[in-house]
C-alpha cells in the first residue's frame, strides 16, 4: 500500500530551495538550520538534484571516532564516483597516499588503507583532497554534507579535526558544503557562511498540502467538527509529525472503513489517532526524557504544561520551582541545541508536536 502522505515535492520551501540552487550555481558553503524533521536533508537533496552536484553527506551523529569518519568519508566518495573512467582517476591519485582502491567486490570499489597505520592524520588530509581534485578533473560539482556537525566535538575533544575541517571548507574552490545544524553557531556567522533557516510552516502554508494528500488518500475532513483545525493545531506546522499523523489517521480509518471511495474524518478520529500514535512511540519519549539532564528534563516538563514566551521571569521560576540564573538559561540553551524547543524567536515553543502532545497526556 503505497503511502499518499509522503511529499512528492518540498512544502511551501520554494524561496530556500531557490536560495540553495543558486548557492551552489556559485559554488559556495553554507548552513541550513532547524529541528529534526523540518526538512532539512529534502531541501539540499532536491537543490543538488537539480543542479546535478555530486552529493556525498556524512552524519557526525553516526561516528564514534575519527575512524569512523574516514571510513564513512572515504565509502562516500568510491559512492558517487563509481564510474570506470572515475575509479581509474581516483585509482591514480591512490599511488601517491598511503592507501588504495580495492576493486575486487563486485558490489563497489573501496578504498583501503593498512590496519597497522599508526596515524589517521595524513589519511584526512589526502581524503579531504580527492573531492577538490575530481571535481577539477572531471569538471563536475561536488557538494559534501556534514549533518549534525558538531557533534564532531564528541570524540575530537583538542579541536584538531574540526578546525582543520573549517579551513578546507574556506578554501576547496570546487567544492560546496553545507554544515547542517540545529542552531547556528558564532563561527558560523564569523566566517560568512550563509544560513538558511527552516521555520516551522505556518497553518495557512501546511493546509494546501493536507487537503490534497486526504483527497489522493480518498478522505476529506469535516468542516463542521473542525477537523482540520484540529490537525493543524497538533502539527504545529512540523512536516515530519504532520506526515506521520496523518499517515496514522488514513490508516486507522480504513482498517474501520476498508472499502469506502471517499469518507470524511471527523475531529474526534483525528484525536483519536494522534492519541494512539503517541501512545504507540510513548516509550522512545520516555527514554530520551531518561537521557536528558535532571534540569532540562524541568524546563521541557514545565514548558509543555504551562507555555511561556518569558521562561526566565520570576514568576514562572517561582511557580515551576526551576533553577536561576544560568543553569535555566542552560538548559534552555542545551534543549534548543538538541532541537526539542525553539529559541526565542518562537516563544521557546517545543519544537516536537508529538512530544509535545504525550508530555502533556503525561503531566496531566
Amino acid at each position: 500500500m503505497t503511502n499518499p502522505f509522503i511529499p512528492q515535492t518540498l512544502i511551501c520551501r520554494t524561496a530556500e530551495l531557490e536560495r540553495v540552487r543558486t548557492l551552489l550555481e556559485r559554488d559556495q558553503d553554507f548552513v541550513v538550520t532547524g529541528v529534526p524533521g523540518s526538512g532539512r536533508r529534502t531541501l539540499i537533496r532536491n537543490a543538488a538534484k537539480h543542479r546535478g552536484s555530486r552529493c556525498l553527506e556524512i552524519d557526525l551523529l553516526r561516528c564514534r571516532n575519527g575512524g569512523q569518519f574516514l571510513r564513512f568519508l572515504a565509502n562516500g566518495l568510491t559512492k558517487i564516483f563509481s564510474e570506470p573512467e572515475e575509479l581509474a582517476k581516483i585509482q591514480q591519485w591512490s599511488l601517491n597516499q598511503p592507501l588504495t582502491l580495492d576493486q575486487t567486490l563486485a558490489s563497489q570499489a573501496r578504498l583501503v588503507w593498512p590496519t597497522t597505520l599508526s596515524k589517521e592524520w595524513p589519511l584526512l588530509k589526502g581524503l579531504l583532497s580527492l573531492p577538490q581534485q575530481l571535481a577539477e578533473w572531471l569538471d563536475c560539482q561536488v557538494l559534501i554534507v556534514f549533518h549534525n556537525f558538531p557533534q564532531i566535538r564528541s570524540w575530537d575533544r583538542q579541536g584538531k579535526w574540526e578546525t582543520y575541517l573549517r579551513q578546507v571548507i574556506r578554501h576547496q574552490s570546487r567544492v560546496s558544503y553545507a554544515l547542517v545544524v540545529t542552531v547556528a553557531e558564532p563561527w558560523m556567522s564569523a566566517s560568512q557562511l550563509p544560513v538558511i533557516s527552516l521555520a516551522p510552516l505556518s497553518n495557512a502554508e501546511l493546509r494546501p498540502w493536507i487537503v490534497s494528500s486526504m483527497a489522493t488518500a480518498g478522505l476529506e475532513f469535516d468542516p463542521d467538527s473542525q477537523a482540520l483545525e484540529l490537525f493543524l493545531e497538533y502539527a504545529q506546522g512540523h512536516v515530519k509529525d504532520a506526515v506521520t499523523l496523518a499517515q496514522r489517521i488514513w490508516l486507522d480509518y480504513r482498517a474501520i472503513m476498508p472499502q469506502a471511495s471517499l469518507d470524511v474524518v471527523q475531529a474526534h478520529q483525528v484525536y483519536g489517532s494522534m492519541f494512539a500514535l503517541v501512545q504507540d512511540i510513548g516509550v522512545t519519549f520516555e527514554a530520551l526524557l531518561l537521557l536528558l539532564p535532571l534540569t532540562q528534563a524541568r524546563v521541557l516538563e514545565s514548558l509543555a504544561l504551562d507555555p511561556t514566551e518569558s521562561p526566565q521571569s520570576q514568576a514562572y521560576i517561582k511557580k515551576h520551582q526551576l533553577s536561576r540564573g544560568g543553569g535555566l538559561q542552560g538548559a534552555l540553551n542545551g534543549l534548543e541545541q538538541k532541537g526539542l524547543i525553539y529559541g526565542p524567536q518562537f516563544n521557546y515553543q517545543i519544537a516536537l508536536p508529538l512530544l509535545d502532545f504525550w508530555l502533556k497526556q503525561r503531566l496531566r
